[in-house]
């Protein structure tokens, strides 16, 4: 029981993140947005919002290893088609308001001291998607400097796109960046560049 209130919490606070930022949320707020007891949240992160930022950063980057692992099963053009549609339908089904928390922290956060840790983790969430999105692009033909440019670009695209759906409270930022990587993807594969 403890294990699933604790994974509830963290899971609350990515959400709350995403679209809020973590400078904006309290202790209060992230409890009272995961539903959990506010004693709670301080006996499982007695390091408080940091800690807890820290945790919610690294089980965003689990949940879209997951997801784009999956994904990417099917190749990487298709991989990258699914991997968008997820973002797209979290932007519908938070009606524009929720952004990636990673990106939150790797924005508001500072490399120095305690928040350090916290941005650690977003740089090493990047990369671990970017890591991802390559081997599959190099698995299937592109050669590795394509691969590895095209994969940045596609992270890039996919969260800067992101924040500009929830400014416009649209898709079509998102739906452009789709149809343009998918297209780069493709060119990677067939012709070696991008």
């Amino acid at each position: 029981m403890s294990a699933d209130l604790r994974t509830k919490m963290v899971a609350g606070a990515a959400d709350l993140m995403s679209r809020r930022g973590l400078p904006a949320a309290s202790m209060r707020d992230l409890a009272r947005h995961s539903g959990t007891p506010l004693g709670s949240t301080y006996h499982y992160f007695p390091g408080g919002k940091r800690q807890l930022a820290l945790e919610a950063v690294r089980f965003t980057d689990d949940q879209v290893r997951s997801r784009l692992s999956r994904s990417l099963e099917q190749g990487p053009v298709e991989g990258v088609r699914e991997f968008l549609a997820v973002w797209r339908q979290i932007l519908i089904d938070s009606d524009f308001e929720a952004g990636c928390p990673v990106l939150s922290v790797a924005v508001t956060e500072s490399r120095a001291g305690e928040a350090a840790e916290a941005v650690t983790a977003a740089r090493d969430a990047f990369s671990h998607w970017c890591g991802l999105l390559s081997r599959s692009l190099r698995e299937h033909g592109a050669p590795a400097d394509a691969a590895q440019s095209l994969a940045l670009l596609i992270v890039t695209s996919v969260e800067g796109s992101v924040a500009i759906c929830r400014a416009e409270g649209s898709a079509r930022a998102l739906d452009l960046v789709a149809h343009a990587v998918e297209r780069l993807a493709g060119n990677a594969l067939r012709h070696g560049e991008i």
